[in-house]
């Protein structure tokens, strides 16, 4: 069995998915890397994910499929991943050489041990085009570094400090026992990724380095503010989605409903600051809708949301409660990175 399962999923990536796959490559033999080419018809991808399989064979596969979006993507690496753990790593993005031996190290721990941690965290940087300094992403002030916990040893994430889909590397079989399957051709299923599996997770482990490198700059990046509000439709079908994935409310371990009570509370406000920004009747009718929605389907979870500081702040009305939002938009910056 491999250690780790790297999945990346590529849409036309041949001007950088190949820093990502060298990136990787120096885990050898201990680890899979699966590049699902997603229906690239407009560039090399297909080819080079090829190339990459005859030049690494049992460690580069190249995986060829109809353009589903990146939920599909990772649906496909997860279901032929063999490696212990799996980790998704855009095409745009590179991990850590450093990092990677220390990562590697204690999965080699993990796989000696009769029952693996559910989960391993670890730091990201925010590699912003253009940015002088970096922006790095640390949880040690949240989880206890170098020790096997559960959500008892977890201790108070601060506002927007969140475990993101460049933090975590799960184990493959709880993705598997959770029944994660994310939407086809929707954006932002990254935080379902994420966010679906937590109430399985029973152990975890804190690693205290920079490993993941996250690009962000392009002008036709997901995040980019623009095009995540042209995209609005999207963000807010994820966050219903999230909203279904179970009843928080309903939750017995206090920390890990806190946790994803206040997940959702910032996906919620993605999604109205988002609606606010394009400034458009419809889209502010989007807005509504929305929080009507969690209103209807679970009113103890719209109480706690709709009245806490966020909740507020995204729905006063008129100029001064579109000013008031600006407070909240720049939690909503830190969240995604376009800050």
């Amino acid at each position: 069995m491999k250690l780790l399962t790297f999945a990346i999923p590529c849409y036309n990536s041949a001007a950088y998915m190949r820093n990502c796959i060298e990136s990787l490559l120096p885990g050898g033999d201990e680890v899979e890397i699966l590049i699902v080419d997603d229906g690239s018809a407009k560039d090399e991808t297909p080819q080079i994910a090829d190339e990459y399989e005859a030049r690494y064979p049992g460690i580069c596969r190249a995986i060829h499929q109809e353009n589903g979006g990146h939920g599909e993507a990772v649906n496909t690496g997860l279901s032929h991943a063999s490696g212990l753990y799996f980790k998704v790593v855009d095409s745009d993005d590179w991990v850590n050489g450093e990092a990677y031996e220390r990562v590697l190290a204690a999965l080699r721990e993990f796989a000696a041990m009769e029952s693996s941690p559910d989960m391993m965290v670890t730091n990201f940087v925010y590699e912003k085009q253009g940015a002088r300094r970096k922006k790095v992403m640390s949880y040690k002030s949240a989880i206890p570094r170098e020790e096997i916990t559960d959500w008892s040893g977890v201790k108070m994430f601060i506002l927007g400090q969140y475990i993101l889909m460049h933090s975590v590397i799960y184990r493959t079989g709880l993705l598997r026992e959770c029944g994660l399957k994310l939407p086809e051709h929707t954006f932002y299923v990254d935080n379902i990724f994420v966010y679906q599996p937590l109430p399985y997770v029973k152990s975890m482990y804190y690693l205290d380095v920079n490993f993941y490198r996250y690009f962000i700059g392009r002008d036709d990046q997901s995040v980019n503010e623009k095009v995540m509000i042209g995209r609005l439709d999207q963000q807010i079908r994820v966050t219903k989605l999230m909203l279904g994935c179970c009843d928080v409310m309903k939750l017995a371990d206090r920390k890990l409903k806190r946790y994803m009570i206040r997940y959702l509370e910032i996906m919620m406000t993605v999604s109205s600051i988002l609606a606010i920004r394009s400034g458009t009747e419809e889209d502010l009718g989007k807005k509504r809708e929305l929080w009507q929605y969690l209103k209807q389907s679970n009113f103890p979870l719209y109480l706690r949301l709709r009245w806490g500081f966020l909740g507020q702040g995204v729905n006063l009305p008129g100029k001064g409660g579109r000013k008031v939002s600006i407070a909240c938009y720049k939690i909503t910056q830190k969240f995604y990175g376009f800050n």
